[in-house]
């Protein structure tokens, strides 16, 4: 048995250093202040901050080239919701689809109601003739594009549970026609333009001044309707030379609660001559049969457009009628009858 030490007890022994050669140096102290770590990089600024200083290390990666910002898609406006058309049903049902005619800027109904009488007379069917918003009997909006003309007209098909019908349309109802077939195909069986082509039309500024020479004219109240019309007549003769437009735009005044108005919503038509006067882009073609039906006399459809009708309208048939104006249906009457019936389809 080992005896304690001296001094009683048990003492803990260290044990000894390791010995140091040549080789193994004693390590001495750090000479230098120890290196900090590096701080993170400042954060990235978003890829639309172009130009943006970003100060980073020699040794710092690339960062990716940036791309610019996403511009939004501009869009078309919205159409609105559309507003209950005042329409006339003449004939009975038949074995074609419903004949639906749309008249033309400043008109109405009314334009079509003897076309219409003789048609039905000489066996098309049913014909409906209708008001435009901002036209005639129907509500006036502040919106006049033809995206919401043509949702009208949807509106009124659906309303009256038709599926499918035959569309023709004089000037701005032709464009409104053009607009709802190659919207909705399925609705349209086929399609008559009327002197008018899906391309941009009048200049602006002429209709413009018509728009101007009607808000100026005055009518003191207490006038016969003859009275009122010769007087509007007078103020609208420096501006609208040609009579017979004079007496078109006229069939508009009428009597309100003893007050001569325009029953046409004149605000929005001037606000929206520009959309009237030109035609929205389409890329996807109308597959059924079309007939673009002029006046001979007319420059509305001329041979100018006829790569746009053909794009757009791969089965069109031209066709002018010979002496006839803008106003094809009133110019050259029979002629315009026997032509819409033997383009409509056998019975």
């Amino acid at each position: 048995m080992v005896a304690p030490p001296p001094g009683g007890g048990w003492a803990r022994v260290s044990p000894a250093p390791p010995p140091h050669g040549p080789c193994l140096p004693r390590p001495a102290p750090w000479p230098w202040p120890r290196p900090q770590p590096l701080a993170p990089p400042p954060p990235r600024p978003p890829p639309c901050q172009r130009g943006s200083p970003w100060p980073r290390p020699p040794d710092w990666p690339r960062p990716p080239p940036q791309r610019p910002c996403p511009r939004p898609r501009p869009r078309r406006p919205s159409p609105g919701r559309a507003v209950p058309l005042a329409h006339v049903e003449v004939g009975g049902r038949g074995d074609r689809p419903p004949l639906v005619l749309l008249h033309g800027l400043f008109g109405s109904r009314g334009n079509f109601q003897t076309v219409a009488k003789a048609l039905v007379r000489r066996g098309s069917g049913k014909v409906l003739t209708l008001d435009a918003r901002n036209h005639g009997g129907s509500p006036h909006s502040p919106l006049m594009t033809y995206e919401a003309m043509s949702l009208d007209v949807q509106h009124l098909l659906a309303r009256l549970g038709i599926t499918k019908c035959i569309l023709l349309g004089h000037s701005m109802g032709g464009k409104t026609a053009m607009m709802l077939a190659l919207q909705r195909p399925d609705l349209v069986e086929r399609l008559i333009s009327v002197d008018i082509s899906p391309v941009s039309t009048a200049p602006v500024s002429e209709f413009s001044a018509y728009v101007s020479a009607m808000k100026s004219v005055k009518i003191p109240d207490g006038l016969s309707r003859s009275a009122a019309r010769q007087l509007a007549d007078d103020q609208l003769r420096p501006v609208v030379q040609l009579p017979q437009l004079r007496q078109f735009l006229l069939t508009n005044l009428v009597e309100v609660e003893g007050r001569y108005v325009w029953r046409v919503n004149l605000e929005a038509i001037s606000h929206h001559l520009a959309d009237i006067m030109n035609f929205p882009v389409f890329h996807k073609p109308y597959p059924g049969p079309a007939l673009f039906l002029g006046g001979s006399n007319s420059p509305y459809i001329s041979s100018k457009d006829y790569p746009e009708i053909q794009r757009l309208f791969p089965k069109a048939d031209v066709q002018h009628i010979e002496g006839a104006g803008h106003i094809v249906h009133q110019d050259k009457f029979e002629e315009f009858i026997t032509a819409v019936l033997n383009f409509l389809p056998p019975p």
